[in-house]
């Protein structure tokens, strides 16, 4: 199991890889949380996927197990524009801030890290998401989520910074936040999941690639 990261039009040339992300989207969102996202084809993809994001594919044999989008905060962003009620300050706008949305991990990917019962795809995705960044140089990753993925985030020693505090939106109790992207949250994350290794196997300039 590795982690590639790949901006969109980079994604778009691997087919396999591009379908299995967005079957895993409406697998997790749609059919088992059951929220209120677009399919279509069976694939889940919003308008955000269209603004060239870099993906980042916790990927096992061919096989997309786990994935985040990574979007920065100078542009349009789930945070600004789709949840802008959630952040308590004012949004972040910063280069070196980048946000994180779309995160899952299948269900059905049953290997287990040793620690707080996690998969050891959370973990990956996790680490590879602190590299990601310390490899552009950014300081924080912005993030909405709900407050199972935030216990989740705790489990996993990285520590999300609440912009707010939580609200009700449809069926989802959810939240925003900052993650730092340190060394000491990298070591921690790697600790907790026993990773020896880093996490993305690609040079980061795979991430940039067109």
């Amino acid at each position: 199991m590795n982690v590639i990261a790949l901006t969109r039009p980079a994604l778009l040339k691997t087919s396999e890889l591009v379908l299995g992300m967005h079957r895993l989207r409406r697998r997790v969102y749609r059919d088992r949380l059951e929220w209120k996202v677009s399919v279509s084809d069976g694939l889940e993809i919003e308008p955000y996927d269209v603004l060239t994001p870099t993906y980042l594919l916790d990927v096992d044999r061919r096989d997309v197990v786990g994935c985040v989008r990574l979007l920065p905060t100078t542009g349009p962003n789930m945070l600004a524009y789709t949840f802008p009620v959630l952040d308590g300050r004012t949004a972040a706008k910063n280069v070196t801030i980048w946000e994180s949305s779309r995160s899952c991990i299948d269900p059905q990917n049953v290997t287990a890290a040793a620690e707080n019962d996690l998969k050891q795809a959370t973990f990956l995705l996790f680490a590879a998401m602190v590299e990601w960044g310390q490899q552009h140089a950014h300081q924080a990753i912005a993030t909405v989520t709900d407050l199972r993925m935030e216990r989740i985030l705790r489990r996993a020693r990285w520590h999300l910074d609440r912009l707010g505090e939580p609200r009700q939106i449809g069926t989802t109790k959810a939240v925003a936040g900052l993650l730092p992207v340190t060394a000491d949250a990298l070591r921690t994350i790697r600790a907790a999941g026993k990773i020896a290794r880093p996490a993305i196997d690609a040079p980061s300039s795979t991430a940039l690639a067109a």
